[in-house]
């Protein structure tokens, strides 16, 4: 036992020693770069990745006294150790590379090569690691950033992945429509007569409005000064000048309008604020993209109609994982409020970060909304997503102060937008409990156990063994302690008093229930103790029902509906031994709002919103199959963005039938076809379900977005097929019986809405709000006897190219028909600003 003790004090030493050293190693001298093996690895679904660590540094790299952590997006397996080095997990998708026993360093000009295995399939960038950093053992609170580290080559061959050839295919589905007869307006009205003429707009047209509506008068008068260079006169009907905008009253539904040009007058009528604002957007949608600030502009003479198709039309932004700055979430209110989408879900708060002051509970934002080293969660959240170990750096750590979104909600409800706040509850809210552990420590150490425990929100005696989705070990709730109820109430009565102040109406807070995992509560004292009390309560997912009851009770107290996604409104039971979620009645009479997300093919859920809707819950399709921007466009190792839901091109937002998606569902979510019996005895939405689709959402999440830039470029052009379909009527071709017909009809209604985003709204975003950096489609190439041919999925870029393999730029030659010189063909796309997208290229020799 002796010479064990001493040993083992000899190794520590031996490692104290090398970290002393190591310390003052130039990490700067340390370069990583992650590869991909391959996909398939042993045949199975796993994929191996490989890190190539090179000292660049005259000196060797040490054997021990480090750790290196990163984030992975992808989770890793248990694995032996590679060359010396062992990859573990931490917690989330934190993960440390250590070194083991028997490693000798790396030599001066040396590199090695360590493997490890994670599970499923990798595609892209997405899946490589991410905030790579160092700690020294000598140094255990210190972070160093590891600045010299590359995502190497993809050097998979056992994927198809989206080749040139095969974009060039797919992109045939286009075909030039008459211009003529498309409507300028999106998204598509629901009638559109075009009349002879034109109204010129200038910089002398004046708005004619009455008091009631001077807020929509000011914000179209607002709007033009950035066309015309002047900001029109606001007047009252009884002036009439030459040339007007005049604001009619008239009896019509909520948020409907009608927008009549003439060559003398514009006239918007509607019966409500927010039909006029909906009138003010159409108008402003039939200028041309390319408008020059002083010049005037043809308004063609038309008679327009229009209504929404669903009351309920939204973007769900997620904040918690990845922040994004006050200025950004304004763009995409602008956004929003131009294409008619009238709600935005407001993800603030998850398990990496909480992102709204709450004045009542500052640690929620002193804690939760930082990330970096270390990692035991006293003073911020470890740093997931890549966020490196450096806190109060964007996006990983921020938020946005109590002023700030009071701001917020003033300029959303200008643009008659509402902002539903996510408090993500009882899952997903490690943010909040570390939060109010840090609370529970500061007041219990000045003696104040009553303040300790006023908002604590885990039992500290649960000893429950979970895992979650992200690999999460401590993030759930205890829904037995009421100081979680406490906690609800002041956050709450804290949204309460900042929607007051900022003078709009508190109607509806989405309080989470998503992926609460097996094994949460099963060995809490709290919870067991009250199963014992409560005879209503049979077994640990009677909770679940006990929980939602009570929130569901301190928002009606509070006249606020609750929003909930689908797990609010489904029951964990047993078929055959095998642990299944199914619809609860029990609670479809209470007006809870499910957003319904999971209806992937091939998971066994596919029909979920319509067995939700038919049991009398009130929807809002929020699918993934089709509406999850955050989905990379299509496999490809170059396009980012995560994939586990399949892919999402803009046109899958734009072919989603709301009411019968199962007739045109094309992929699964590897993005092969489906089968035919793929829907074969799931549940068809009734006539009754149809009444419960109460809406559409777009949703981006953001643990791949880390810039202002990534968050356009993923959000857009996908929103506008959600647009269109949560605004304009039905279209024919989706009601259309007969298949042959069907997709004949919808590859003209894809042509005509393809040319009016390419022609049309791509330009207009270039420079409205500051400009968006929407995505430029990458080209399809074809080689045949006569060349190398070249389309665009979307018309109204300019396509360059170069013959030496050289990026083109905007010197390169134009695209104008087929490529006869030999050589490494590089094409890329440009819209009207100079901005390029994703080259391609083919050699021909």
């Amino acid at each position: 036992m002796r010479m064990f003790i001493l040993l083992l004090t000899l190794i520590t030493l031996n490692i104290e020693l090398n970290a002393q050293k190591g310390s003052s190693y130039d990490l700067k001298k340390l370069s990583i770069e992650w590869q991909l093996t391959t996909n398939r690895y042993e045949d199975g679904s796993r994929a191996l990745n490989t890190l190539i660590i090179t000292n660049t540094d005259k000196r060797p790299f040490p054997a021990s006294g480090w750790i290196i952590y990163f984030s992975s997006a992808r989770e890793m397996l248990p694995s032996s150790p590679s060359n010396g080095l062992s990859c573990t997990h931490v917690n989330g998708d934190i993960y440390q590379l250590v070194p083991q026993p028997g490693f000798t360093g790396i030599e001066p000009g040396k590199s090695i090569r360590t493997n490890y295995i994670t599970n499923g399939f990798s595609y892209n960038k997405s899946g490589a690691p991410t905030g790579m950093y160092l700690v020294w053992g000598n140094q255990p609170e210190k972070g160093i950033p590891l600045d010299n580290y590359r995502i190497g080559n993809n050097l998979d061959t056992t994927q198809v992945y989206k080749t040139p050839e095969a974009i060039f295919t797919r992109n045939t589905l286009y075909s030039a429509p008459d211009p003529a007869r498309l409507s300028p307006v999106f998204p598509t009205p629901e009638s559109f007569e075009r009349g002879t003429g034109n109204f010129e707009l200038t910089s002398e047209v004046a708005i004619l409005c009455g008091n009631e509506y001077r807020k929509e008068a000011e914000f179209l008068a607002t709007a033009l000064q950035r066309v015309t260079g002047k900001q029109p006169v606001i007047a009252t009907a009884f002036i009439r000048p030459v040339r007007s905008i005049q604001f009619l009253p008239a009896t019509l539904p909520d948020e409907s309008y009608s927008l009549m040009v003439d060559t003398g007058q514009v006239t918007i009528q509607a019966g409500s604020a927010s039909g006029f604002f909906y009138g003010v957007q159409s108008l402003l949608t039939m200028m041309p993209g390319e408008t020059t600030a002083g010049r005037s502009v043809s308004l063609p003479v038309c008679r327009i109609t229009d209504k929404p198709r669903f009351g309920y039309r939204s973007l769900m932004v997620d904040i918690g994982r990845n922040f994004q700055t006050k200025a950004e979430l304004k763009k995409m209110l602008d956004l929003m409020a131009l294409y008619k989408l009238n709600t935005l879900h407001l993800h603030f708060s998850e398990d990496e970060g909480w992102r709204i002051e709450m004045p009542s509970l500052p640690e929620l934002t002193a804690v939760g909304a930082q990330r970096g080293h270390p990692l035991d969660s006293k003073k911020n959240l470890p740093p997931s997503f890549g966020a490196g170990p450096l806190t109060g750096k964007m996006p990983a750590s921020g938020y946005y102060s109590r002023n700030d979104f009071i701001e917020i909600l003033r300029y959303a409800s200008a643009r008659h937008i509402r902002i539903i706040p996510e408090v993500e509850t009882p899952g997903h809210a490690r943010a909040a409990i570390k939060a109010m552990d840090a609370r529970y420590d500061a007041f219990s150490k000045s003696g104040n156990m009553t303040g300790a425990l006023q908002y604590l929100l885990r039992d500290t005696a649960d000893q429950s063994r979970y895992s979650t989705a992200q690999a999460w070990t401590d993030n759930v709730m205890c829904v037995a302690l009421p100081s979680v109820y406490s906690f609800i109430e002041r956050v709450v009565d804290d949204f309460r008093d900042m929607y007051r102040e900022a003078g709009v109406p508190l109607k509806t807070i989405h309080m989470g229930g998503d992926e609460v995992p097996d094994g949460a509560w099963e060995k809490s004292p709290a919870c067991l103790a009250l199963l014992k009390q409560d005879s209503s309560l049979t077994e640990i997912n009677d909770l679940w029902y006990y929980y939602y009851t009570r929130v569901a009770e301190i928002l009606r107290k509070r006249n606020i509906e609750m929003a909930g996604w689908e797990e609010v409104g489904m029951r964990k039971t047993k078929l055959a031994g095998v642990k299944k979620l199914i619809v609860n009645p029990r609670l479809a009479n209470e007006g809870y709002q499910l957003h319904v997300w999971n209806n992937m093919v091939g998971w066994g859920n596919e029909d979920l919103p319509y067995r939700l809707a038919n049991a009398g819950y009130k929807v809002i399709l929020s699918p993934v199959s089709n509406n999850y921007f955050d989905m990379s466009y299509y496999k490809h190792p170059d396009e980012p963005g995560f994939y586990w839901g399949g892919f999402t091109d803009v046109d899958k937002p734009f072919y989603f039938i709301p009411f019968d998606y199962f007739r045109n569902t094309t992929e699964n979510a590897n993005g092969d076809a489906v089968r035919a019996d793929a829907f074969v005895g799931k549940d068809l939405l009734t006539d009754y379900g149809k009444s419960n689709i109460i809406g559409l959402e777009g949703l981006i999440w953001s643990e791949t977005i880390r810039s202002e830039a990534n968050l356009e470029y993923m959000v857009l052009p996908k929103l506008l097929g959600l647009a269109e379909r949560a605004w304009a009527p039905d279209p024919a071709w989706a009601n259309e019986k007969d298949t042959a017909k069907m997709n004949i009809a919808y590859r003209k209604a894809w042509s005509d809405f393809a040319y009016r985003i390419g022609v049309m709204e791509l330009p207009r975003l270039s420079t409205w709000f500051g400009g968006y950096r929407y995505r430029i489609p990458a080209p399809g190439l074809v080689v045949d006897a006569a060349g190398v041919q070249a389309n665009l999925q979307l018309p109204g870029f300019t396509l360059r190219y170069s013959t030496d393999g050289s990026e083109p730029d905007l010197k390169s030659r134009i695209f104008t028909g087929v490529i006869r010189e030999k050589g490494v063909i590089r094409i890329k796309a440009f819209d009207k600003t100079g901005r390029g997208g994703r080259s391609v290229s083919v050699t021909v020799k």
